[in-house]
């Protein structure tokens, strides 16, 4: 069997559904768009001509961190390495210091065998919130978000890198647009907080949200918050987020590791509320 990894591209993005669809995950159309436009999308095609038999994703920051991600196999191949030969591919093309990926428990011991290394755990929530779009109650009250405008940008691109710890200058830049929604809070000291949600299939999804304390962070998913079915992948660090979704009727749909590979990163959790996907670290 030729065990060719190749790079994909967008006219692979149906095979690329196919897959996901046949091991539950579902088409994902903006996700994948946004995957191929920021990432390096690799693919093993099968060798009856039937699609690809596996798949994975590498998106680089600079030097400093590539998020690994979409790790599939086709259940006719599984046990083949299949997984394995895709990870190693991407990590050896990666040319970062350090990996980061959120590996399920059946995932997880391949990662292991790799070198990767457990640093926390996430839990993604889903259901419709029973409240939402808190009452901007302005700087006397506490704080209150604006619309991103394109001059906002630079500072978004400034504050995740400080926070996530390497230069997201691509994504950051696209998210706006991107984004169904996208807000920021500024005080006298500057940019201090900014979030947004996005759609994927029939939900919506929340996130990035990324600012300097709680009180901020919350501002920002209370007014981004739609009665809409959300997706919410919520890092145990921040259990604040967590009690906010379940009162608001929200409940864990699956759970996952958080792990890293080389050089530990350079990030501030305390900072980062909600990822834009976990797919994108």
């Amino acid at each position: 069997m030729d065990k060719t990894v190749r790079r994909l591209g967008l006219n692979d993005v149906p095979a690329c559904q196919s897959l996901a669809i046949s091991r539950g995950w579902g088409a994902e159309d903006r996700k994948w768009q946004l995957l191929f436009a920021v990432g390096e999308v690799y693919g093993l095609d099968a060798p009856d001509g039937d699609g690809l038999i596996g798949t994975t994703v590498s998106t680089s920051y600079g030097e400093d961190v590539a998020a690994i991600s979409m790790v599939l196999t086709a259940q006719r191949y599984e046990r083949q390495g299949i997984a394995g030969k895709l990870m190693r591919h991407a990590m050896e093309h990666a040319g970062t210091a350090s990996l980061c990926l959120t590996a399920t428990e059946y995932g997880r011991p391949l990662y292991e065998r790799l070198g990767f290394r457990s640093v926390g755990r996430c839990t993604t929530y889903k259901g419709t919130p029973v409240g939402y779009r808190g009452t901007p109650v302005g700087p006397d009250g506490g704080d209150v978000s604006a619309s991103a405008a394109p001059s906002d940008i630079p500072d978004v691109i400034g504050l995740d890198t400080e926070a996530f710890g390497a230069p997201r200058t691509t994504l950051m830049d696209k998210m706006v647009s991107f984004s169904d929604e996208f807000r920021v809070i500024r005080d006298e000291t500057g940019l201090v907080g900014f979030g947004g949600r996005w759609r994927s299939g029939d939900q919506t999804m929340m996130g990035p949200i990324t600012a300097r304390d709680e009180r901020t962070a919350m501002t920002l998913i209370k007014e981004l918050a739609v009665p809409e079915l959300l997706q919410m992948d919520i890092d145990h660090r921040h259990p604040e987020v967590i009690d906010w979704a379940e009162k608001q009727g929200l409940r864990a749909a699956s759970s996952t590791v958080i792990m890293e590979y080389g050089a530990p990163i350079a990030n501030d959790p305390a900072r980062l509320f909600l990822p834009v996907a976990q797919v994108l670290g």
